[in-house]
């Protein structure tokens, strides 16, 4: 991994071109992990790893082609660059060719040290998270109880350079930690889970904590037939639901009436209100303890991003505002094609009513009669044009009668699509950072009220655990 710096690989990756027009970047990467199993540590290690992208743009004459090309590793930087422009010259004209973005034309200011070594992580930044664990181990098993699952952070470092002198840098640190807690016979299972930039912010005994106490609740159970149900959503399981909302925010799609977000008889539902609460949805990457990367790297095109918008700042933006849809994400190409601005994507997601202070406890103390879930899994689309999911509830549904939850019912099945509940939510509480279950190999930087929704649609009793 000395061999040869990331940000040398792509001096030397640039210097080596022949194409009209060049973008790579580099991704330098290290990971430490923990893995746990029956109140044991398994496995630890650490591992690194580097990507290198190289971009190449061709002008034959009829428009600009592209060719991308990555490998990971230490490749050859000539064999490299010979790939990619050879990809590039046997490509036809690419659609969404714009001029490439310079340092003085929507580049962020300022990213970090380019001549700095890359940030790493080691085996360390586990170095109070260990001992606390080995404490949870040894309760659980005093109380006859397992416990299963992994804590891991990586640390990537990005360095991008363009033949039109960008030179722009970012570390991105990324944690995450999932506790489950299992009865002797594996009857019984219940979830609590984190992100984090560092590990300084877990807290071990909270997490074990809140795995008892879900372990509590199911010692009651019942069974429940399927049908819509008052329904306390946590967290995590709004996280899930709004995700997958935010990637099919693309503007091209709506345009083109493919998604949800197109408006009968053409164009989008910009400006429609969506959500019946003053809820805002927004990303920010100097959101804090959400902060990602402040520009944008791009692989490859789609509908969401181009590989001409590599290294255009991305800045603050709110996809609803006040319970009304704002913005959805547009490339620059897309853009001048729509007289609409370009807006990009961002690593993280936020969703807040203001004012909000209840928290999940609140909401459950106010429920007469309801459902509280733990989290949402194998969640699939059914149907693009209402962005209809289905999915599965897992580790915890639990009953809530008078304020209290009083047992554990049956998993489900669900049929939900989170643009037609967000216009069903009755109440949303305080915003927390909280870790996505099913989204979380993706995506982890989230923040998320507890919602309550009136009539959820259990589909059908599952038999999952």
């Amino acid at each position: 991994m000395t061999a040869r710096r990331a940000q040398d690989v792509v001096e030397q990756v640039l210097a080596a071109s022949t194409a009209d027009a060049q973008i790579t970047y580099v991704v330098e990467g290290s990971e430490a992990n923990l893995r746990w199993a029956g109140n044991s540590l398994t496995t630890n290690g650490a591992m690194r790893s580097r990507r290198v992208a190289v971009i190449s743009f061709v002008d034959g004459g009829a428009g600009m082609a592209v060719g991308s090309v990555a490998r990971s590793g230490f490749p050859d930087v000539a064999e490299l660059v010979a790939a990619s422009e050879h990809a590039a010259r046997t490509a036809g004209p690419a659609e969404d060719a714009v001029p490439l973005i310079g340092p003085d034309g929507g580049a962020p200011a300022a990213t970090g040290d380019w001549d700095a070594d890359a940030a790493e992580t080691s085996i360390d930044v586990f170095a109070d998270f260990a001992p606390a664990l080995g404490q949870a181990f040894g309760e659980a098993r005093d109380r006859g109880r397992l416990l299963f699952g992994f804590a891991e952070h990586r640390m990537e470092t990005v360095y991008l350079g363009s033949s039109t002198g960008l030179r722009l840098r970012h570390d991105q640190p990324t944690g995450r930690v999932e506790l489950n807690g299992k009865s002797a016979d594996f009857g019984t299972s219940v979830w609590a889970g984190t992100g984090t930039r560092d590990f300084r912010d877990v807290s071990v005994p909270d997490l074990a904590a809140e795995v008892d106490r879900r372990y509590g609740w199911s010692q009651r159970t019942v069974e429940l037939p399927a049908g819509r149900y008052e329904t306390v959503l946590p967290p995590s399981a709004v996280s899930d639901l709004m995700i997958y909302l935010y990637w099919t925010m693309e503007a091209r799609d709506a345009d083109e009436g493919r998604n949800v977000f197109a408006r009968t008889g053409g164009g989008t539902r910009t400006g429609e209100r969506l959500a019946a609460l003053p809820l805002t949805l927004r990303s920010d990457p100097a959101e804090p303890g959400l902060e990602c990367a402040p520009f944008q790297v791009v692989g490859g095109s789609s509908s969401a991003a181009s590989v001409f918008d590599n290294g255009m700042a991305t800045p603050a933006v709110n996809w609803l505002e006040d319970g009304v849809l704002a913005n959805l994400v547009r490339p620059r190409a897309w853009a001048l094609k729509t007289t609409a601005p370009a807006t990009a994507a961002v690593d993280n997601l936020v969703l807040e009513h203001p004012g909000a202070t209840a928290s999940l406890d609140d909401m459950l103390a106010a429920t007469d009669r309801g459902l509280l879930l733990t989290t949402l899994w194998y969640i699939r689309e059914v149907d693009p044009q209402t962005l209809l999911l289905t999915g599965l509830t897992r580790d915890g549904v639990y009953l809530v009668e008078g304020g209290e939850v009083t047992g554990a019912v049956n998993n489900f099945r669900f049929n939900e699509s989170p643009v037609d509940l967000l216009g069903r939510v009755v109440e949303a509480g305080r915003t927390e950072r909280t870790l996505p279950r099913e989204w979380n190999d993706w995506f982890t930087r989230a923040a998320m009220p507890p919602l309550r929704v009136p009539d959820f649609n259990m589909s059908s009793v599952s038999p999952a655990s």
